[in-house]
Order: structure tokens, then C-alpha cells, then sequence
């Protein structure tokens, strides 16, 4: 008979079958299972090292070093990644001490590219010599680009006076900002990606004119067909054509110089050349009526990457904290403008194959003439000789 407890009878519970809590899984949706994956590797790879106490100092060990994660038969995941892969991180130690010193917080790259797919630029840049792919994250912030096997080589070979030249320098300078290098192999095909800064910040600032400047003017032109895009990538030779120069304070013309003179030392001391200026101008007082689906600056939601057909308005107020690549025209500018400049393409070393470049356009073109495959201490110094020429300093305090 059951128990009787304060003049109830007990009732003996039902045996239920026990189910377990599902675990949650977090979901990593994009078109291409590439980013699938590549979003998947970063959260894994940034969660591990929370793990991972900050070194008082980086070792040379650490300069070598990396993380590597194999799936097979990821089934909770099955819609929306590959059922097996491997993703390995370079150095993660001194890209995590990169990110800080950059003022990148780890939740921020993490949610930046892990919340929603990143998305393709088309015309950001211009397709690199090696058929180079770029993506932005949802945000903007940073840039996503497929590197060749021996980019990484060649990331390898300077990472460790990268870093220390990062340090020496503060942080102050042009050079790309490098947060992170992944390998990604699906189905027996690997992929390389480095992650950087995005010169282009803040997403709401649309760019009205790109240029890719080496100082030289031999052969650098824009083509026809780079000329009929919505936003074509235009040379040396179509800017020196172009009325534009950057007008900007004598303080921040110094500053700019002096960023720019040290960084191209620090290139040709690592035998370092055929990189480009990328110079993106920002005009305030042109409003945008049209927004083109394939221009990359167009304006994204918070959800999913939609885009939202809001032109840009001069009345926003734009705030260009934190962008070192960033600045204001003073009220000498034919028109209010923000210019954005950095040094893209770093990783081209001078080698035989650059020699014998050299030497054949020597023939072609005659020993004087200004063509871009020079030595890397005469390409440093022509093209830090070029934009002095064109960047023009003021006595009055920038506007804004």
C-alpha cells in the first residue's frame, strides 16, 4: 500500500524515457561552403586561444608555429558546411598580439566575420596579378583575400619583421594590417586566406574614385573595359589627368609623408617592391540617388547582408575614428572630400623573374623611361617621391 504524507496518498511517479538536451550548434550559412568553412575555422580558432594565456613577449618558435583542426562527418552542420575538412591558422599567437596592438578587439573580429557571410567585393580592389578573390565582412570592417601558397611563403619570410616593425612603429603606419591567415582544405583543394583591415571604413562612405598608383607612367592606364564599370580602378596616368590632388593640413601632410617614408624603407630593407598606393576619394556633398547591386559600397542591413536602397546623405555625420588610412580635405579641396590611402599588394618579392622583367621593358622602353618593375629601393623612393608631389599641406586646421 503507498505511503500516506499529511493525509495525501503518495503516488509512485511514472518512468519516462529520459531525452537528452539537444546541443545548440552555431550555425555558419553562406553561399559558397568556403566561407562556410572559413567562418566555422575563426570562431574555433579565436574561442581556442581564449584558452592560451598572453605571452609577456613572442618567441621565434611562435613566428613558425600554427593551429590545425580536422571534421569529419560534421552532421549537426550538414545543410549549410562540407561533411569533412581541416582548417589551419598560422602563427595565432602573433596575429592575436597583431589584433591588439591594432586596437582589434577578439569579439569584434569574431562577430565581424562570423555573424553573417561575408560578401564579395567585386570592384574594392582590383583583381590581384595571381586572380586574387576579395571579401568584406558584413560590417565592412575587414577584408578577406585568397592568397597563393607562396604569398604565405612570403608572409613566412617577413612576418617576424612585420611584427617588430609594428611595434617599433606604434602601430603608425600604412602598411595592410594583417589579423589573421588561414588554410582551408575541402575535398582535397586547399585555400588560402589572409584577413586585413579594410582601408574603406566606415560601410556608410561610398567611394566616388579609386586609384592604383605605382609613380610609374608606362603602361598605366586604365583599360577601356575597366573604364566602363561603375567604378573603375584607375592608374597613374588617368590620375595625373584627373584634377585631383589631396588637400589636406601641413601637420597631417608631414604625418603622412613620414608614415609612408618609413614604410617603404621597410619594404625595400625586405626586398619588397611592386606594391601599389590605393588612394580612394569620398566626396561629402554628392548625394548617391542610384545604388548600384554590384558596386561594393553598397549599404547592408544588420540581418543576413541585405541590402537597403538608402543612398548615402551628406547630413550623416561620419565618423572616421579609428580608420588610420583616413583623412579630411581642408576648404582648400575644390570640394569637400575624404581621402582614403594605404599601401596594398606588399607581398611581391624582388626575385630573377622581377630582374628579367626589368631588363626586357629596359629594351622596350628605354633605359630612363619610369616603368613600374624597378629595384625595390628605386620603387620606394619613386613612389614616395610620387604622392609628395600631389598631397598639398595647408596652414589651417582641417574642417569638420
Amino acid at each position: 500500500m503507498a505511503p500516506e504524507i499529511k493525509g495525501k496518498k503518495y503516488k509512485k511517479p511514472k518512468k519516462s524515457a529520459f531525452k537528452a538536451a539537444s546541443q545548440k550548434v552555431k550555425l555558419f550559412r553562406a553561399n559558397d561552403p568556403i566561407l562556410s568553412v572559413f567562418m566555422w575555422g575563426v570562431d574555433h580558432t579565436v574561442t581556442s586561444l581564449k584558452h592560451v594565456s598572453i605571452p609577456v613577449m613572442l618567441m621565434r618558435d611562435d613566428f613558425k608555429s600554427f593551429q590545425k583542426v580536422g571534421v569529419d562527418n560534421h552532421y549537426f552542420n550538414k545543410d549549410c558546411m562540407p561533411s569533412k575538412f581541416n582548417i589551419k591558422e598560422y602563427c595565432p599567437l602573433v596575429f592575436r598580439n597583431l589584433r591588439e596592438r591594432f586596437n582589434v578587439g577578439e569579439r569584434e573580429y569574431l562577430e565581424s566575420l562570423t555573424a553573417f557571410q561575408p560578401v564579395q567585393q567585386k570592384h574594392l580592389y582590383k583583381t590581384g596579378r595571381s586572380g586574387s578573390t576579395f571579401y568584406a565582412s558584413h560590417d565592412r570592417k575587414f577584408l578577406i583575400k585568397s592568397v597563393s601558397g607562396e604569398d604565405v611563403a612570403e608572409m613566412f619570410r617577413v612576418i617576424e619583421e612585420y611584427h617588430k616593425y609594428v611595434v617599433q612603429r606604434q602601430s603608425t603606419t600604412l602598411l595592410p594590417q594583417y589579423l589573421g591567415m588561414y588554410r582551408i582544405t575541402v575535398d582535397g583543394s586547399e585555400h588560402h586566406h589572409i584577413v586585413m583591415r579594410n582601408i574603406f571604413c566606415p560601410p556608410r562612405v561610398r567611394i566616388h574614385k579609386l586609384y592604383d598608383l605605382k609613380g610609374s607612367t608606362v603602361d598605366r592606364n586604365a583599360s577601356d573595359k575597366e573604364l566602363e564599370k561603375h567604378l573603375p580602378v584607375l592608374k597613374d596616368n588617368d590620375f595625373i589627368k584627373d584634377p585631383v590632388r589631396i588637400f589636406i593640413t601641413d601637420e597631417e601632410k608631414v604625418d603622412l609623408l613620414d608614415k609612408l617614408k618609413s614604410d617603404v624603407d621597410f619594404l625595400s630593407e625586405n626586398n619588397l617592391m611592386d606594391y601599389s598606393v590605393c588612394l580612394g576619394v569620398h566626396e561629402l556633398d554628392r548625394e548617391d540617388d542610384e545604388v548600384d547591386e554590384d558596386d561594393v559600397f553598397d549599404y547592408f542591413s544588420d540581418t543576413e547582408g541585405e541590402e537597403i536602397d538608402e543612398p548615402f546623405s551628406p547630413l550623416i555625420e561620419i565618423n572616421l575614428s579609428g580608420n588610420p588610412y583616413a583623412i579630411e580635405s581642408t576648404s582648400e579641396a575644390a570640394s569637400r572630400e575624404i581621402y582614403f590611402l594605404g599601401l596594398v599588394d606588399i607581398l611581391s618579392p624582388w626575385n630573377a623573374k622581377k630582374a628579367a622583367a626589368l631588363a626586357a621593358k629596359s629594351v622596350k622602353h628605354g633605359v630612363g623611361a619610369e616603368i613600374s618593375t624597378v629595384r625595390p629601393k628605386q620603387y620606394g623612393k619613386r613612389i614616395h617621391e610620387f604622392i609628395s608631389k600631389v598631397v598639398h599641406g595647408c596652414v589651417e586646421s582641417s574642417s569638420g
